[in-house]
């Protein structure tokens, strides 16, 4: 009796949604009158029959009959409860051998979410479920929205909802741009195995020729491969695509290693067809990953594609070129030597090649740090550090503007003493806490002359984030001369509700003479000021500024403001940065001056709006600005957006798109 209930549940067709049943698990039967033949094993029901599963879902139907194995059966006003809004009814219901044919049948998963009528049903006069194929066809199908029909199909095939992958047409998506005309998206989805599948799309476009995409995805038990690309013949007679490729395998227990591609036919093509997300280049390459409890080490390659201009408005070059192979770095730290004292083992080998011009470098450097905590709550760390480079340049431009083939080594000795007391206050109410802190770093001189134009690091700009770290550069082919000193000060407050205030002031003072650059911050002495503010309240608001004061004048010469607040109703997120250039040394002469902000706005249970924007206030105009306008409904869903990119950039003048979505939705889950 389990098993014939079981295999009745488990082949009514219903679309959309599969239907789990335990053979194993305690079932009812109720009917007005049960007939069972010993002989044939078969069993006969008269009148109200119900049948319910352990886990709930129940059948009703009228005048039914199951053979011993399943083979046959058949019934009348068969209604199938599939979850709390779901459930398929059919006038009557016959199988034979492995097909099973439903006769004016209808689907719902929206019954009762609207006191009005159910949102959407699907109606079909038969529909037939074919075991062996595990698929299912409706004949004479109507799509019913709120008990209206919008929408008939007179034949229409899916696979079984105990299907996971099944190769077919999916729902096509809509769109419209003003340099490309309306948009129709038609993807196509192809099943190679449960782990591996793709889907290739073809766009059609009003005012381009077609665009083609395609996905890749693979899953390994100990690698995944993702890759994405699209490829369009456009009207001018020009082939344009783009390849993004990631692919991710482990080597074993302590080694991993990536293989990536990112390239494109030209520099607006990601712009123009929307694959754009304000990578300023492309990197294509490979890496590889070998770690320990203490140390690791890192190989990878990389090649890069510039997406952004070469050169500033006064024609110099300002972006560096070159690709990168290989680089390698490795570090080892050790125990304790003795108490909490360390020391550190480093490598670093960088070849770079463009251009007609190579250059590699080989980088040992071995550091031993001690941090002490002494009498009063003082702490005091001392490191010193030991470094050697060699370079071998071929044709390459130096910073002096001539060119150098041969090699170049360097010795750089440096040290660095930091000081710092935390002073705590408990209270019950506020506890606050006060830090003075101090380093003095030691470092051996060099001439400029020794650095390429084409290196890994980028100048110095002083910000509260630069102050107490051993490097000022981002890279690690420039060279902090002399002798410098920081210090600042932090105060913060906290209290048992989980508010939190900051403030922190510092400086940077420099002992020898560095080269001008006025807008980097720092100068020969004390550099100018700067700090950090923040406030949050765990909760709703938080609150964070960084910022830079003129050393002399006190005036305001950079700025990072975010703030975010968090409520049941709206959402609100907004950051601005502002910085002042001066223009004695070639930079632009308009300041930075740019806002970014998102608002997020629940309007009612089921509407919901999100708009986003970036103003540049130096220009007067807005870079790009986005809305959108969501209606989730328990049985379906569907958005309306609007962007414009007032980017201008060669070809690229700009874009704005309209996109619908719509989809239908099954106990909260899209489709």
């Amino acid at each position: 009796m389990k098993k014939l209930i079981a295999l009745l549940l488990s082949l009514v067709p219903m679309p959309l949604f599969a239907i789990g049943v335990d053979s194993s698990s305690p079932k009812t039967i109720k009917s007005d009158k049960i007939e069972y033949d010993i002989k044939s094993g078969s069993i006969k029901t008269s009148g109200n029959t119900e049948i319910t599963n352990a886990s709930g879902q129940r059948m009703t139907l009228k005048d039914s009959y199951f053979s011993q194995k399943g083979e046959e059966l058949h019934g009348d006003d068969v209604k199938i409860w599939l979850g709390q809004h779901v459930y398929v009814e059919s006038d009557s219901i016959t199988r034979s051998g492995d097909d099973t044919v439903a006769r004016g049948a209808l689907f719902t998963a929206c019954d009762g979410c609207d006191d009005y009528g159910n949102a959407w049903s699907i109606w079909a006069s038969k529909i037939i479920h074919e075991l062996d194929e595990r698929m299912l066809y409706f004949h004479n199908m109507v799509l019913w929205v709120y008990d209206v029909p919008v929408l008939w199909f007179p034949y229409y095939s899916m696979p079984d909802p105990g299907v996971k992958h099944k190769s077919g047409l999916l729902m096509p998506s809509f769109g419209s741009t003003n340099q490309m005309g309306t948009e129709i998206n038609v993807p196509l989805y192809i099943a190679f195995s449960d782990t591996h599948d793709a889907t290739f799309t073809v766009s059609y476009l009003t005012k381009e020729n077609p665009l083609f995409q395609l996905e890749h995805r693979l899953n390994l038990e100990h690698a995944e491969f993702r890759t994405n690309g699209s490829y369009t013949h456009n009207r001018e007679g020009k082939n344009r695509w783009h390849i993004f490729n990631n692919d991710k395998f482990d080597l074993g227990e302590h080694a991993r290693g990536s293989v990536y591609i990112a390239r494109t036919s030209d520099k607006t093509y990601l712009q123009k067809y929307r694959f754009y997300n304000d990578q300023p280049y492309l990197d294509s390459g490979a890496k590889l990953e070998l770690f320990a409890k203490t140390g690791y080490v890192v190989a990878d390659t990389h090649s890069f594609q510039e997406l952004r201009r070469r050169e500033n408005w006064r024609g110099l070059t300002t972006i560096p070129s070159g690709n990168i192979l290989p680089n390698i770095r490795g570090v080892y730290q050790t125990q304790p030597l003795f108490r909490e004292t360390y020391a550190t083992f480093s490598t670093d080998v960088l070849g770079i090649v463009g251009d007609g011009t190579s250059a590699q470098r080989f980088i040992g450097d071995a550091r031993i740090t001690s941090p002490w905590t002494l009498w009063g709550g003082n702490r005091l760390t001392a490191s010193i550090d030991a470094r050697y480079d060699v370079y071998n340049f071929d044709k390459t431009i130096m910073v002096d503007g001539g060119e150098f083939s041969g090699l170049k080594n360097r010795f750089l000795p440096s040290g660095y003493v930091e000081w710092g007391l935390p002073l705590v206050r408990p209270s019950e109410s506020w506890s606050q806490t006060i830090e003075p802190r101090a380093r003095l770093t030691m470092r051996h001189r060099v001439d400029d002359e020794q650095f390429a134009q084409n290196n890994d690091s980028a100048g110095a700009f002083l910000s509260d984030t630069v102050l107490f770290s051993d490097n000022r550069f981002a890279g690690y082919d420039l060279w902090e001369n002399g002798t410098f000193a920081d210090y600042g000060v932090r105060w913060a407050a906290f209290n048992s509700d989980g508010r939190q205030v900051e403030v922190f002031l510092g400086e940077s003072y420099d002992f020898t003479k560095r080269a001008t650059d006025i807008n980097s911050g720092f100068h020969d002495g004390a550099s100018d000021y700067v700090g950090r503010i923040g406030f949050s309240n765990s909760s709703w608001l938080d609150l964070s500024s960084r910022y830079r004061f003129d050393r002399d004048s006190f005036d305001l010469r950079h700025a990072e403001t975010s703030a975010t607040i968090n409520g049941d109703y709206a959402s609100f997120t907004v950051g601005h940065i502002w910085a002042r250039q001066l223009t004695n040394i070639g930079s632009a002469e308009n300041d930075t001056n740019e806002t970014i902000a998102s608002v997020g706005l629940k309007l009612s249970e089921r509407w919901s709006l999100r708009m986003d924007a970036i103003y540049n206030w130096t220009d007067d105009k807005f870079l790009r600005h986005s809305g959108t306008l969501y209606y989730n409904h328990p049985c379906y869903y569907f958005s309306f957006g609007y962007r414009r990119d007032n980017a201008v950039y060669e070809d690229y003048h700009g874009n704005t798109s309209v996109q619908f979505r719509f989809g239908m939705s099954i106990e909260g889950q899209h489709y």
